[in-house]
Formats: C-alpha cells, sequence, structure tokens
C-alpha cells in the first residue's frame, strides 16, 4: 500500500481536529454559528496559510497539501467549508497578482490579520453561466473603477475582510468572445461595508453562512484589479479548478468518515444476539461505498498532482468532484441506513454530516454540469441545450 501523503500535516490536523469533537460541531450547527474558534485555531496553526510562499510568511506548499488538510478536517467529523475559500481563492493572487499585491495582502493573510473567503462569482440570473453576469465595473479615471451589481451564494461574505470579486468591464455586445470583459478584483470588505456594499444572509438547509452581496456605487481602487483587465474568465477558471479540487477532497474525508463511523456501529450494535455487520446486508454496502470512495480518491490525488505541476488539469479537477461527490453521496446515505432511527438522533452527528455532504451534489457546481462538460469538452459530443 502507498505510504500517506502529507502524512505528518495529516497526523497535526487530526490532533488539532480532536480538540472540537462532535458536541462542538453540534452546537455551531444548531445555532447557526461561524465555526470561529475552530478557525482561529487552524489559522494559529498555519494551516490556513499553506499556498503562500514562505517569503509572505507560509508555508510555501502545493494543493496537495491542502487538499489534505480539508480532507482530514471532514475524516475527523467537521467542516472546512467555513474556511476551504481561502485556500481555493488563494490562487488567483498567488498565479496572477503582481508584486505589490502579494505583499499586500499575503503576509497579512498568512498571520491571520486579514481574511479572504468571500467568492463574489455567481449571479440570481446567471447562475453558472459566468459569462452572463451582469456585476459591472466601470473605470472612472486612473484611480478607481464603480461597481454595481448583485451576486448569491456568496459564502462567507460576513466572516471575510477581502473579497475576490468577477466583474464585467466591457460590456458583453462590445466584445468577440463572451469569456472575454471580464476582470477580477480584490475587494476591502471593510471599508465597502461603509459605502455601497451591503450583505444579506440566507437561511439554508445546513450551516454554511451564505449570503446575497449587493454593489451600489461602490468605489473599488483601480489597483485592486488582478491581473489584465478583460482576462478575468480565464483566471478564475484556474480558480475554479483548484476549487474543484479542494471540495472532492472534503467529499472524500466525509466519505472515510461516513463509512469508518458505520463500520464501528455495525461491529457494536447487537440486534438479535449478534452484531448487525455480520449480516451480508449490512457489510456489502459498506464494502461498496468503501470501494467507490477509494477509486474516487485515485482522481482527487491526480487532479492535484497536475495542478501542482501548472499542467492543464479542468477534466480531472471536475470529474474528481464529480466522483468524489457521488461517493461520499453514497456513503451519507449508506450510513445513515446502517444506523436506522440512531442516524436521525442528532447525538450520533450522521444526520448533520448528511447534510453537509448533499451540498456537494449541486454545489459548487451540480453534477450534472460536470457531467455536459465532459462530454462536450472531453468526448467531443455535440454541446446539449
Amino acid at each position: 500500500m502507498k505510504a500517506e501523503e502529507f502524512a505528518d500535516i495529516r497526523e497535526s490536523v487530526r490532533a488539532l481536529a480532536a480538540k472540537f469533537p462532535g458536541t462542538y460541531w453540534r452546537e455551531v450547527d444548531r445555532e447557526r454559528r461561524y465555526p470561529t474558534a475552530f478557525v482561529k485555531a487552524l489559522t494559529e496553526a498555519g494551516m490556513l496559510a499553506v499556498l503562500i510562499p514562505e517569503e509572505y510568511g507560509g508555508s510555501g506548499l502545493g494543493i496537495g497539501a491542502a487538499a489534505a488538510i480539508l480532507e482530514e478536517i471532514h475524516k475527523s467529523g467537521g467542516n472546512g467549508a467555513a474556511c476551504h475559500a481561502q485556500m481555493y481563492t488563494m490562487g488567483t493572487i498567488l498565479r496572477h497578482g503582481n508584486p505589490t499585491q502579494k505583499a499586500r495582502w499575503l503576509p497579512k493573510i498568512a498571520k491571520g490579520e486579514l481574511r479572504l473567503q468571500a467568492f463574489g462569482v455567481t449571479e440570481p440570473t446567471a447562475g453558472t453561466d459566468t459569462t452572463a453576469i451582469r456585476t459591472t465595473a466601470v473605470r472612472q479615471g486612473n484611480d478607481r473603477y464603480v461597481v454595481n451589481g448583485q451576486k448569491v451564494w456568496t459564502s462567507r461574505a460576513e466572516h471575510s475582510d477581502l473579497m475576490l470579486l468577477l466583474a464585467r468591464t466591457t460590456p458583453r455586445a462590445e466584445v468577440a468572445k463572451k469569456t472575454d470583459g471580464l476582470s477580477v478584483f480584490v475587494v476591502d470588505m471593510r471599508d465597502g461595508l461603509k459605502r455601497g456594499l451591503s450583505i444579506r444572509p440566507i437561511r439554508t438547509m445546513i450551516n454554511h453562512a451564505t449570503t446575497e452581496v449587493f454593489f451600489d456605487n461602490l468605489e473599488i481602487p483601480a489597483d485592486h484589479l488582478i491581473g489584465e483587465e478583460g482576462k478575468g474568465f480565464r483566471y478564475i477558471l484556474d480558480g475554479m479548478n483548484a476549487e474543484r479540487i479542494l471540495i472532492a477532497s472534503e467529499c472524500i474525508g466525509d466519505a472515510r468518515w461516513f463509512i469508518a463511523t458505520a463500520t464501528e456501529y455495525a461491529k457494536n450494535r447487537v440486534v438479535f444476539g449478534r452484531p448487525i455487520g455480520q449480516n451480508q446486508g449490512v457489510q456489502f454496502p459498506i464494502a461498496k461505498a468503501y470501494a467507490q470512495s477509494e477509486a474516487a480518491a485515485l482522481m482527487v490525488r491526480e487532479a492535484t498532482h497536475l495542478y501542482d505541476a501548472h499542467e492543464p488539469c479542468g477534466p480531472q479537477a471536475n470529474m474528481a468532484k464529480l466522483l468524489a461527490a457521488d461517493a461520499s453521496w453514497a456513503a451519507a446515505d449508506m450510513c445513515l441506513q446502517t444506523h436506522g432511527g440512531f442516524g436521525f438522533a442528532e447525538e450520533y452527528d450522521v444526520e448533520r454530516k448528511f447534510r453537509e455532504t448533499r451540498l456537494y451534489q449541486i454545489a459548487p457546481i451540480s453534477t450534472n454540469l460536470i457531467l455536459s462538460y465532459v462530454a462536450e469538452h472531453v468526448l467531443g459530443l455535440p454541446r446539449s441545450y
């Protein structure tokens, strides 16, 4: 068996996660509260700065290390959704920001003085059709842009200091390709809340701290533009590959938690004088979930290796997210079925994790859209409508 990648990091995450047991996560979930203590502990341990180069105060590691951290959080029964965006939005600044921007923001993010956890892309009328977004950023003079529009499903906006924002800087009717004319900015939300930015929480099935964000003549300094004006779609795609990989890693962690939890319960739950795990009707679904999750983990590993090597990885990142999300959902269903009625009891944590992992069938991208992407862009099938 291949040695575990990033074994030292995984061990550190497990030790930290042990300080935040199920009782902590149940309370946070019940109260729909942001897990501030957990995020603070991760920050102080340097885990949220794992991708930041050493010269800016981080660890300078690749996305494989970040994936290991998030997988272990979920495998330990926690939820990395409160902080995972800082890891995948980081890549846009790291790969496309200029030296001045990196020096301005990265050291403070590494120290925990700034949080970069909000990703403003999706809009109510555009959904996953990113090129159809209507939020605009209009250049005013040499020193600023003025932003107007709305974003939705912008998670953690209330708990972030900075937002990575995608806005249209050239009207869609004036560009040769619909992917042109989109630009990426870093928005200082602390300042923005005083002059044109507002946030409205969206209450959901799970404790995901997601929101709608509104921009009303919000002025952004021109030097907050990342890369070239009009080239932001390419930058965002690169960040989305990282997002797919890291979310897939969380799904693998969830699957492994469900499998371990179901296995332990099946060994110890005695009915009619013997453990229920002695019955093949209980054994087989657990074994199948295990095989499915291990296969998905191989695709996640392949995607991380390609990303860290700066190789094209769109198909692998998308398939990793698809397979891992399916594996975690299958494992969740199996775990709940294994527990029977007790699976609905809060104290077992199964119902909470069940709700949390269901999200990844539809977010950050629907599994159906991934299938469409694979069909069209990998297999060359006609575009569906």
